[in-house]
C-alpha cells in the first residue's frame, strides 16, 4: 500500500467510491473486490436440475457426492471425460419456473464459478417426428410468455437469445463426431439395450405446463420458428441470468439438454420421465469433452 498525498493505492484495480482525493481520502473496496476478477474457477460445468428425478440422474451419471456449502445443497464430482478430468457442481433449484432457476444460477456462480452452466432435464416434445425418449440439445431458447392483452385478444411477444459461439461450436462439434441427428444407446439395469436419437434445434420456454397440441402457445412458437422441436419451463430463466449477469465471477456460455417426456397434449403424463431424465444426464456426460471453453 502507498499512501500519495491523500490517494491511497493497494496496487492493481481499486474500485473507489465517493471522493478519494485529498487528505482523509478514504478507499472502499467493492464487495466483488475480495472474490477477485482472478477468482479460480471451482467447477468447470455447473449443473441445474429441476425436479428430483433429473436431479437423481444427473448424480448417478457423473458420479456424483452431496457437499454442503454456505448453506446450499451442492453435488460435486470429476469426470472423466476423454482422459480428461473435468470438475462438474450440481444444484437443484427450489422449485420448477424461470425464477427459481435464475437463482440457482447465481449460487452456481458465487460458490463455483463454472466456466458453463448446462440445463439437464425433461421437456414436452411438439415436433410430431420427435419421440418420446429422444433427446434435444440446444443453444436457442424463445421465451414466450413476454404478451400484452387486448380487447382483441392475447398478443404474445417473443423473446429469443441464443447461447454465445464457443457453445454453439462445442454442440457442432459433438454433431460432427456423432452424426446429426446422433444415435445412442442406453443400458437398462437388467442389461437390456435401447436405441436413441439426439437432436439439436430451437426450443420453447415460459411458465405453462402444457397438455394441448392444439394449444394456442403451441401455435404461436410453430409460427415464431417451425423448428421449435420442445417446450419446457426453466431455460428462458437461464438465459436471462446468464444475459444479466455481472461483477468478476463470469460464466461463459450455457447448453440446454432436455429428454422428451411427452408429447405435450392430452395424453401427456409423468411415465416417461424417469428415462427422459436418464437419458439427457447421459447426453450432458457425452458433450463434457466439447465444453472446455474457459478463456481465463
Amino acid at each position: 500500500m502507498r499512501d500519495n498525498s491523500g490517494v491511497v493505492n493497494y496496487g492493481g484495480t481499486t474500485q473507489i467510491s465517493q471522493s478519494a482525493i485529498g487528505h482523509g481520502a478514504r478507499v472502499t473496496l467493492s464487495a466483488d473486490h475480495d472474490k477477485g476478477a482472478g477468482q479460480p474457477r471451482r467447477a468447470d460445468v455447473g449443473v441445474i436440475t429441476v425436479k428430483g428425478n433429473e436431479a437423481h440422474a444427473v448424480h448417478k451419471v457423473l458420479g456424483l457426492h452431496r457437499v454442503p456449502t454456505g448453506g446450499l445443497p451442492f453435488w460435486e464430482g470429476e469426470v472423466n471425460a476423454r482422459d480428461n478430468l473435468v470438475r462438474v457442481a450440481a444444484i437443484r433449484a427450489l422449485a420448477q419456473g424461470q425464477r427459481s432457476t435464475v437463482v440457482a444460477f447465481d449460487h452456481l456462480r458465487r460458490h463455483y464459478n463454472p466456466a458453463v452452466v448446462a440445463l439437464p432435464g425433461i421437456a414436452g416434445g411438439i415436433d410430431p417426428e420427435l419421440p418420446i425418449g429422444d433427446v434435444v440439445v440446444t443453444t436457442q431458447v424463445v421465451y414466450y410468455d413476454l404478451r400484452k392483452e387486448t380487447p382483441d385478444g392475447r398478443r404474445r411477444r417473443g423473446e429469443e437469445k441464443d447461447a454465445p459461439a464457443a457453445i454453439g461450436h462445442a454442440v457442432n462439434s459433438f454433431f460432427t463426431d456423432y452424426g446429426e441427428p446422433a444415435r445412442l444407446v442406453s443400458t437398462d439395469d437388467d442389461g437390456a439395450t435401447h436405441d436413441y436419437r439426439v437432436h439439436t434445434g430451437p426450443i420453447g420456454s415460459g411458465d405453462a405446463v402444457i397438455a394441448d397440441a392444439e394449444s394456442e402457445i403451441v401455435k404461436y412458437l410453430k409460427a415464431y420458428n417451425d423448428k421449435i422441436l420442445a417446450v419446457d419451463m426453466e431455460a428462458g430463466g437461464l438465459m436471462q441470468a446468464f444475459h444479466e449477469q455481472d461483477g468478476p465471477a463470469a460464466v461463459n456460455g450455457w447448453i440446454v439438454v432436455r429428454g422428451i417426456s411427452d408429447d405435450a397434449s392430452q395424453r401427456k403424463d409423468d411415465s416417461k420421465q424417469d428415462l427422459a431424465a436418464y437419458r439427457a444426464a447421459m447426453v450432458l456426460r457425452s458433450l463434457l469433452p466439447y465444453l472446455s471453453i474457459d478463456g481465463g
